[in-house]
């Protein structure tokens, strides 16, 4: 017996020993052909920044990649996540592949995918890879941080990095993958029948799933939470396009189920495509929306334009929008609870489009129904399409705390039957462009919306619950987005309460684990309470009296073990310093606005201002201590429209010496001069291809009296200018 034993024990540490000498450390350039288990580590393998080459490349079939819990890191020692690049790990022209067990972060794109079938990656986390630093603050939206993914024929989305990209993919299964800390999380094209399921993607600062011409997928038990940006809580809510579940561009037939969406800048965000405003064919058609949270989106709960879909069971709270449906025809809108919205469903130029059986409770407007007098003269839909308000069907749904049930201008047709009201102020508001109003529908009307529609629900075993602890971030006011993106709650932060007002006593909350925190040291403030406490907690600070703001207030946290911003992993009793900084420079800037006309002659190609006949004089001028501007189509002085023009803007200011960064925001060009001397130069708007607002740094160093001009462009349409000073720490 005992030698039987010591037998099976020998052959035991042999295989051990086998299985050990076949497993294999990554490596830069690593090609693999055949299945592999990697020896468990962390790799620190950095990618260089002019090579386009992925640190691996797999490539062919029924193939099995175990990882085996290993971490690639591609991040430099003091780069940020702006800087990321390169791809880690490229699967390629194969089929039949798997991915698992693996951590990545610190590059542009964790996994590349181009041109496989039967893909399955699980356990795969991309969290802490590529995103942009946004340049919005509490106080104020910056426009550069809008993001535009309305182009990706020639993969435009990866511009903005992913932490994994997939073309060209069929029959993908993606489960018990997790990424945060990035700007997007999964992202999909030209990608079918896919299960995207039992996922996490959560606190990115751009798009949790997104999907262009990928359709008969199906997207299920996935927390995709906080993938937001532009919010700041009780000052503006702009979301500047970032989403949980972005779906574009001919992508049809997919399933939604059973997945918490909530606090995306959209929960959900769906567009048909520029091929169909082009030509007024095909959409993003089909989709099911079903037993999902769309709630706590700064703009809208789901936004789905130019298409046909079905919307049911849905929970949709707090948003500003719950459900824009711009243009949406033969749509079903069911079962759904809408709760605390500014207007529940809002739809422009919709067609035949079936509103029953829903929930609305303590909105200021459950529904909004309207058309324009006139369509935009370069829409190939409105030239191919009826683009007319009509035909609604809004019957059985339940009306309770609503202060206006319906308003509706320029439709036709309202078939009005079995809504119930509770409390509400105005049941309908419509002025003479509405017709066709009725309370009697047909009796094929009500056999269809009476029936219930079969759907399909894949079978998942031991499927995630995404809504557990849900609760715990109700409301909006959770949302709380700082220079790289939303705060995740894992690590202590400092932030304003009291943004919105314009007060010396700054209030500031205090979050994070479980712990104490203590005061550090403070500049250009005084604290009001005691200096310590526990977490979460309150503290007043009273900025020093003075023009400018520089504000700084460190604090100690020491308590349980937490992850910062950055993926880093900090140790349980630690004293660890976090730091709240608000700092402002006036500067007296003298702004003036000249009429520009480039048929009669352009700046831009001539790279003067003014020509040397003309003798210019301003149509506006005005006195401010920031320059931060915003126009749509231009500027109107008397009862001339300018859409082009010129803004030269001078200031001086003394500045304290040290190093300051100059950050600028523009459209269309720009010139910065600091005491004459130019030290941005960007007066060729066509070297920005994308429909964004470009933003550049500067790092100069300054001290004593200063003089600073700029000088700015607008061609025609929208057009921004912000310049802002900020001395480093």
């Amino acid at each position: 017996m005992i030698k039987r034993i010591a037998a099976a024990l020998f052959f035991l540490i042999v295989f051990m020993l086998s299985v050990s000498g076949q497993q294999k450390a990554p490596v830069k350039g690593m090609l693999i052909k055949k299945s592999i288990q990697f020896r468990k580590g962390i790799y620190h393998l950095q990618l260089p920044v002019l090579k386009e080459d992925p640190l691996i490349i797999i490539e062919g079939k029924n193939i099995t990649v175990d990882f085996n819990d290993l971490v690639l890191d591609g991040a430099k020692p003091g780069e940020t996540p702006d800087q990321f690049h390169g791809v880690a790990v490229l699967v390629r022209n194969s089929s039949h592949v798997t991915l698992k067990n693996v951590s990545i972060r610190g590059y542009k794109v964790a996994i590349k995918v181009i041109k496989t079938d039967h893909l399955v990656m699980e356990r795969c986390d991309g969290s802490y890879n590529y995103r942009q630093h946004l340049n919005s603050t509490p106080e104020k939206e910056d426009l550069s941080d809008w993001m535009s993914y309305h182009h990706n024929e020639q993969d435009e989305w990866l511009r903005y990095g992913a932490a994994f990209y997939l073309r060209g993919c069929d029959s993908v299964l993606i489960r018990d993958c997790r990424v945060t800390g990035g700007q997007n999380g999964l992202m999909m094209t030209e990608s079918n029948g896919g299960m995207i399921i039992n996922n996490d993607f959560s606190f990115n600062s751009g798009i949790g799933i997104g999907m262009y011409r990928s359709s008969g997928n199906n997207v299920m038990y996935n927390r995709i939470i906080f993938n937001v940006r532009g919010y700041s809580h009780g000052v503006y809510n702009r979301g500047q396009d970032s989403a949980g579940i972005l779906v574009y561009e001919q992508s049809s037939h997919n399933l939604f189920y059973k997945n918490a969406v909530t606090h995306g800048g959209d929960g959900f965000f769906l567009w048909a495509g520029q091929s169909t405003m082009d030509n007024g064919q095909g959409g993003c058609n089909d989709n099911i929306l079903m037993n999902n949270d769309f709630s706590w989106a700064p703009t809208n709960g789901v936004e789905v334009t130019f298409s046909r879909n079905t919307i049911s069971d849905n929970r949709i709270f707090g948003c500003d929008h719950g459900i824009w449906g711009g243009y949406s025809y033969n749509s079903t809108i069911s079962n759904n609870k809408f709760r605390d919205n500014r207007i529940d469903i809002a739809i422009e130029h919709g067609q035949e489009n079936e509103i029953t059986y829903n929930i609305f409770y303590d909105s200021k407007e459950a529904m909004r129904l309207w058309a324009r007098t006139e369509q935009p003269s370069d829409w190939g839909y409105a030239k191919a399409r009826d683009t007319k308000s009509r035909d609604y069907i809004i019957a059985y749904n339940n009306f309770s705390r609503v202060k206006k049930v319906l308003n509706v201008n320029h439709t036709d047709g309202l078939h009005l039957f079995g809504n119930l009201f509770g409390t509400v102020e105005q049941f309908l508001q419509v002025d003479s462009t509405v017709t066709g109003i009725d309370s009697v529908l047909t009796e094929d009307q009500v056999k269809r919306i009476s029936s219930d529609s079969a759907v399909s629900i894949p079978e998942v075993k031991d499927p995630y619950d995404p809504f557990k602890g849900a609760g715990r971030f109700a409301g909006r006011q959770h949302i709380i987005v700082g220079e790289w993106g939303p705060y995740d709650y894992r690590y202590p932060l400092a932030h304003q309460l009291n943004v919105a007002e314009k007060s010396d006593t700054i209030r500031l909350g205090l979050l994070g684990p479980a712990g104490k925190w203590q005061l550090g040291t403070l500049r250009g403030a005084r604290v009001l309470d005691p200096g310590k406490g526990v977490f979460p907690d309150t503290v007043l600070i009273v900025k020093d009296a003075g023009a400018k703001t520089d504000v700084r207030v460190q604090f100690l946290y020491k308590g349980e073990a937490f992850t910062d911003p950055f993926g880093n992993k900090v140790a349980a009793g630690k004293a660890v310093p976090f730091v709240y900084r608000k700092y402002f420079q006036p500067l007296d800037w003298n702004v003036l606005f000249y009429p520009m006309d480039t048929m009669q002659y352009n700046p831009v190609r001539t790279g003067t201002l003014f020509s040397p006949t003309a003798r210019m004089a301003p149509f506006k001028e005005e006195k401010a201590d920031r320059l931060e501007y915003a126009w749509w189509g231009g500027i109107k002085a008397g009862n001339v429209q300018h859409v082009q023009f010129i803004t030269q803007a001078t200031a001086t200011a003394v500045l304290e010496a040290g190093e300051y960064e100059l950050d600028v925001t523009w459209d269309d060009a720009v010139r910065v001069y600091v005491d004459e001397k130019m030290v941005l130069n960007e007066w060729n708007p066509g070297l920005y291809k994308f429909d964004e607002s470009p933003h550049k740094k500067l790092r100069l160093k300054l001290g004593g009296e200063h003089h600073f001009r700029v000088e700015h462009l607008e061609l025609g349409g929208f057009a921004t200018l912000s310049l802002k000073i900020n001395k480093l720490q």
